[in-house]
């Protein structure tokens, strides 16, 4: 898996270099035939999506076949992740008239960007059976919501009942706190190597920590569609207070960390390590949940908030991780909008993303019910009602992997101090707008 994941991630390194071209490759399970091509079928063009998890690539390309068999349409799926700069490659396929008919985007920042080239989608059948879907700044759908997840602390239910650690206490700083210096106390006894296994190395998980870990300090806590903190980041601001406490949690989760995994680690050595039973916490959400069976997990698992504050927190962050985009000026949009409607429609569909993928239906017409043991979880903090927005969608495009990044690199290492990150963290947002 370990090898899989990294052989992903350099395959989509090497498109950034030869997408300028419209030549067809396979390489691996992350890209195929890249250029307009005709479908094996012999029904004109064959469709291609764009899809930035790479967790799903082998669900997603099952379907496609599926489809295939079903329809006569080919389906090429293109999965980009591992830290590819997904808006620079997609910016090359712009310019070199190579776009693909389906195309991921992450939020409002990506949404600015690519807002010319979206196709309606507000007639869709599927429009009218989610929350979830993308709008546009005049109210109509332009995104397609393909799955809800989730995350916060992920952790290794097995080892916690050892340590005599009850998951339902990991609502504030003092409960972490208690936690990890209980654990920490019976590494030895638990067959552990630290407590938590994160990698904040930014030229690689600038993501987990410039956005998922900063994306508690903008929304944990607050009710769905508070918009204070991530206002706040537009306008160059931050709350002090707020932020501090977020440093002295953050240096917390640090301190308990694998120190190599967490300087130098990539994203599978992160979940390697905590896969194989080496740590009690991992700093991923629900989308892991594919990749499980790989490692051959046995332990019960489930996820923890993210809580930052002396006040309880008790929800964990839950939205849509991206979604796709119809170009608007492609040969396809018809078949396109075909594609997509199947998926949120059919048991097939459904069945592809929330059995084989691991992920929750944002459709309330689904009757499927997520099998793998994090997506299960999570689906018991949706149902309560107990999840907090993804706000860091809003961010300006490029700031976690351009200033915020960095800071948690520097911050892991312990070049810097509690105090320093939070006033290098308050210089950058502040600057960043203004770039």
């Amino acid at each position: 898996m370990k090898k899989k994941l990294l052989a992903m991630a350099l395959t989509g390194a090497m498109i950034l270099g030869t997408m300028t071209g419209c030549g067809s490759g396979s390489t691996g399970s992350t890209v195929a035939n890249h250029g307009k091509e005709t479908s094996a079928s012999g029904k004109g063009e064959a469709l291609r999506l764009v899809s930035g998890k790479i967790e799903i690539d082998s669900a997603l390309k099952a379907f496609a076949k599926q489809y295939q068999e079903k329809t006569g349409q080919e389906v090429i799926i293109e999965s980009l992740g591992g830290g590819v700069d997904i808006n620079g490659a997609l910016k090359n396929y712009l310019a070199a008239g190579n776009m693909p008919d389906i195309f991921v985007f992450g939020g409002e920042g990506d949404y600015q960007t690519w807002k010319d080239y979206m196709a309606d989608l507000s007639g869709e059948e599927w429009a009218s059976q989610t929350d979830f879907g993308f709008k546009s700044e005049d109210g109509k759908i332009v995104g397609f919501p393909y799955a809800v997840e989730g995350y916060g602390i992920t952790y290794n239910k097995n080892i916690l009942e050892a340590a005599g650690v009850d998951p339902a206490s990991l609502t504030s700083y003092e409960g972490f706190k208690k936690a990890f210096e209980t654990i920490d106390s019976k590494k030895a006894d638990l067959g552990i190597t630290a407590a938590a296994s994160v990698a904040a190395e930014s030229g690689q998980m600038y993501w987990s920590t410039g956005n998922h870990l900063f994306g508690y300090y903008l929304s944990g806590g607050l009710e769905r569609g508070d918009t204070k903190y991530i206002d706040m980041l537009k306008s160059g601001a931050v709350d002090k207070e707020r932020l501090g406490q977020f440093a002295d949690f953050t240096r917390l989760l640090f301190d308990y960390s694998h120190k190599n995994t967490l300087i130098s680690g990539t994203y599978d050595d992160q979940l390697a390590l905590w896969a194989q039973g080496k740590t009690a916490f991992v700093t991923q959400g629900n989308w892991i949940d594919p990749s499980l069976p790989d490692y051959q997990v046995s332990f019960d698992c489930g996820i923890a908030p993210l809580a930052f504050t002396k006040e309880e927190m008790k929800g964990v962050l839950a939205d849509c991780p991206s979604w796709w985009a119809v170009y608007n000026k492609g040969n396809n949009i018809d078949a396109a909008k075909a594609f997509l409607k199947e998926i949120a429609v059919s048991e097939d569909g459904q069945k592809a993303l929330v059995t084989d993928g691991g992920m929750i239906s944002p459709y309330t017409t689904c009757t499927i019910s997520p099998e793998t043991p994090l997506a299960r979880n999570l689906k018991t903090y949706v149902d309560a009602g107990n999840t907090y927005s993804w706000e860091w969608t809003k961010m300006p495009v490029g700031i976690a992997m351009n200033a915020t990044g960095p800071i948690f690199e520097l911050y892991a290492k312990g070049e810097i101090d509690r105090d320093t990150f939070v006033t290098m963290m308050e210089a950058a947002i502040a600057d960043y707008p203004k770039n």
